[in-house]
């Protein structure tokens, strides 16, 4: 049934793609003409400055969530957090629960107004203990965090404690209780599920995304990735796709379809795992539709593969990248724009099939803006 429905896309696909070939000749961006994002000495500084920068995370002795004083990791209390307050005066001992106030501060005792938020329980201690003093004389204090409730993280996708047959879903905040670092973040939520894709991990702090690659850290031991957790981190476990990293390839091919990226690394790699291209297909205006999102207009370019194959012009060949659409057309594509628009509506359908349901029925939202 999946393979019928498929062959269905690409006819109807392919049918909306020819009808707009009667216009006159306006090409799309020669492939040629495209300047690399980065190079490949760009790619490899700035994957190593990352690897760098994660590495400095994981030796850091001081965050928002915890300090280091003389080798041991100690938590900072804040508001809302629930502390275990045990007054000491000769054999009479009273054990008391006070909440640190969402101004970081808390009373007790004679005592009103201490600021707590920030300190450790030794620091908050030492200050209670000498704001007694006043009133009484040598008392003693013993301070403990019953709960933690002022920092969290949060933890999304594909997280969770298997109970078979399914996973209980462990998305969602995590209370930091001191030092804590990616994997220990990961067990409190539950773990990562089969369907995570953890060599493709994201942690955002602040307004920086970083990408973690959990699978050398478990697999491998590069602890330099495992990083220390700050409160307001973002932790994302993504799902595998369900066809892995792909390039689609239709029109004027032998076996349209989908393939695998790692197959097909670049545009004469793809047409050949499509079976080459077929007699009416006019090679010199090849397509590649790529960065298609809703809600988006695609970049199209335009590739000679005649030029390729006759004149030996590697710069045609154009490595792709996951989600390219490959499109040998049978006669060549007029106004790139127009051709985009009208076919703008199957490839909703064919890539983001759950968008495009949620929004049947609003064709005014189907368009470009």
């Amino acid at each position: 049934m999946k393979r019928i429905l498929l062959s269905w896309v690409f006819a109807l696909l392919f049918f909306l793609l020819i009808s707009n070939g009667c216009t006159p000749h306006l090409p799309g961006i020669p492939v040629k003409e495209l300047p690399p994002e980065f190079s490949p000495e760009e790619i490899a500084a700035r994957s190593l400055a990352m690897k760098e920068e994660l590495a400095r995370m994981t030796k850091v002795t001081e965050n928002a969530v915890f300090t280091e004083k003389r080798g041991y990791q100690e938590y900072k209390i804040g508001p809302l957090d629930v502390l275990e307050i045990t007054f000491r005066a000769g054999s009479d001992q009273k054990t008391d629960t006070v909440i640190v106030r969402s101004n970081g501060t808390i009373s007790y005792s004679f005592v009103d107004n201490i600021p707590a938020a920030g300190l450790t329980v030794r620091e908050l201690d030492h200050k209670l203990t000498e704001k007694l003093s006043v009133f009484m004389r040598n008392p003693r204090v013993d301070i403990l965090v019953k709960e933690f409730k002022s920092k969290t993280a949060l933890v999304l996708g594909e997280v969770g404690v298997l109970r078979l047959p399914y996973y209980e879903a462990g998305s969602g905040k995590v209370f930091l209780k001191g030092k804590t670092s990616l994997l220990d973040l990961l067990v409190l939520a539950g773990g990562y599920t089969e369907d995570a894709d953890i060599k493709k991990v994201k942690l955002i702090r602040a307004d920086k995304i970083y990408y973690i690659n959990l699978y050398d850290i478990v697999f491998r031991g590069e602890i330099e990735q495992n990083v220390i957790i700050d409160a307001g981190d973002v932790i994302d476990v993504p799902e595998l796709p369900m066809f892995g990293e792909r390039v689609y390839v239709f029109g004027q091919v032998q076996r349209q379809g989908i393939y695998p990226l790692k197959n097909t690394p670049d545009l004469m790699a793809a047409l050949a795992f499509a079976g080459s291209y077929t007699p009416m297909a006019v090679e010199e205006n090849t397509l590649i539709i790529r960065g298609y999102e809703p809600g988006k207009k695609p970049l199209v370019l335009t590739a000679d593969v005649k030029a390729i194959l006759e004149k030996g012009d590697i710069r045609q060949n154009i490595p792709l990248i996951d989600g390219d659409i490959v499109y040998v057309p049978r006669t060549i594509i007029g106004d790139v724009n127009e051709f985009a628009l009208n076919t703008l509506p199957m490839l909703q359908w064919l890539l983001y099939p759950g968008w495009y349901r949620n929004l049947y029925g609003q064709p005014d939202m189907l368009r470009f803006k």
